[in-house]
């Protein structure tokens, strides 16, 4: 892969830095390409099938399922039960990773826990799980390369940004960047939660990355004419954003910092016309 273009964008009178890392590819783009490179450069040669979980419209699961389709591995992926709607989206991450293979199973949601924590056992050495949002330490290969793609590119700024589920990529990057301010925001639980997620992984959290915590809650991949507006801006400006992660990330930018700073676009722009469509079903948007 060529190494991903920065862009200059001006919201509001102010200079942003965009690293365009949904352009790696439509399906398997952003940060989880950098977190799966270790298993797309080097996969074990025994690998059979790959596991993983969580919500079905997960940026990771349609890249797990683009990998597996192109190493003809069988994808099996575990969540709750969907909805009807869900089910009968004809577009969106969902449906797009059902076309590339994927074998979805769903688990009643009052076993769904320990479910997921049974999976470590008595599985085949032909079978390899990557945890829900690509949080495994595999990713530490891929976001040093994207580390390394950075300092190369020398983007005249010392601040960087990426929204955060289990915060493997705002993590790797602190630790390979300590000269750069690393903000990030939790976008799925809250900062204790984020906190443990990215401690699990290496057991520290270095000083130079910033959570920004927002002042409330913001229900995960619930519509919000906030984030729409945000979206828009941003739109409007150049760059789509996706509407899972990046709007609550954005908002934090806007309202907690003042300095120059390069966002790292954590891809999964494909899952907005399903989120588009959500929008409009509650009458948020007009999208025709």
């Amino acid at each position: 892969m060529h190494t991903t273009p920065i862009s200059s964008i001006e919201i509001d009178g102010r200079e942003f830095l965009v690293k365009r890392d949904e352009l790696v590819n439509p399906f398997l783009a952003g940060n989880k390409y950098r977190k799966l490179y270790q298993l797309l450069k080097n996969p074990p040669k025994n690998i059979k099938t790959i596991i993983s979980y969580g919500g079905t419209q997960s940026n990771a699961m349609l890249a797990i399922a683009k990998m597996c389709f192109d190493n003809n591995w069988e994808f099996k992926y575990y969540s709750k039960k969907l909805s009807n709607f869900q089910k009968n989206q004809n577009e969106g991450n969902y449906y797009e990773a059902l076309k590339l293979g994927m074998n979805h199973i769903e688990i009643p949601h009052s076993i769904y826990k320990n479910f997921i924590s049974s999976l470590n056992i008595n599985q085949n050495l032909d079978t390899y799980i990557i945890h829900q949002g690509g949080a495994n330490t595999i990713a530490k290969q891929g976001l040093k390369v994207l580390a390394d793609e950075i300092t190369a590119q020398n983007p005249q700024t010392n601040f960087l940004a990426t929204p955060s589920g289990t915060g493997t990529t705002a993590l790797y990057l602190a630790i390979n960047l300590p000269e750069y301010i690393v903000y990030t925001t939790p976008v799925i639980g809250d900062t204790d939660y984020l906190k443990t997620q990215m401690l699990s992984l290496e057991g520290y959290i270095p000083k130079n990355l910033i959570i920004l915590n927002p002042d409330k809650k913001y229900p995960f991949a619930k519509p919000n004419k906030e984030f729409l507006k945000i979206y828009t801006k941003l739109k409007e400006a150049g760059i789509e954003i996706d509407l899972l992660y990046a709007p609550l990330m954005w908002k934090m930018l806007f309202e907690k910092t003042n300095d120059k700073i390069l966002y790292i676009h954590s891809g999964g722009i494909t899952g907005n016309k399903s989120m588009l469509k959500r929008y409009e079903q509650k009458n948020l948007i007009n999208i025709y």
